[in-house]
């Protein structure tokens, strides 16, 4: 970090390149909060410098995988997203109902495997196609190019 700049800057460039923050996922955004509040350690500060480097670089802030999978994502409002697009919402830790962590990642987990199946078979995941997923349908279809019709 340059001498003259400070965490409060560095907040403001954040928040400026994730739309106020809307993008940023949950956990970066309390960062933010504590940075601007001065409460982080050294840990945090490091942590917050990395923070800045991913939200400011050119191609934009990238957020992390939610629960460690890949191109799961989860906004601050609960909205489950996968490569970007938004599939599930997730409220068990609003509710936090006894055994809602092992549940939360179960349920993610069977989520990215619906996305996986959707796109092997070149459907879009969608909110609507993830929640309607049925593995044991199988719809055949033809075009009438191929048949000559």
């Amino acid at each position: 970090m340059e001498n003259n700049t400070t965490f409060s800057d560095m907040a403001i460039e954040i928040l400026r390149a994730t739309h106020d923050g809307d993008r940023l996922a949950s956990s970066d955004l309390g960062l933010v909060e504590l940075a601007v509040n001065g409460f982080l350690n050294e840990e945090g500060k490091s942590a917050f410098q990395q923070l800045h480097q991913n939200a400011t670089k050119p191609d934009g802030y990238t957020p992390p995988n939610f629960l460690g999978i890949e191109h799961l994502t989860r906004d601050h409002a609960g909205y489950v997203l996968w490569k970007g697009t938004v599939v599930e919402h997730f409220d068990h830790d609003v509710w936090r109902q006894s055994g809602w962590q092992e549940r939360i990642k179960t349920d993610a987990e069977n989520v990215a495997i619906r996305c996986r199946e959707l796109e092997a078979r070149g459907i879009q995941p969608t909110l609507d196609t993830v929640l309607n997923f049925d593995p044991n349908e199988i719809k055949l279809t033809c075009h009438r190019e191929t048949f000559g019709v």
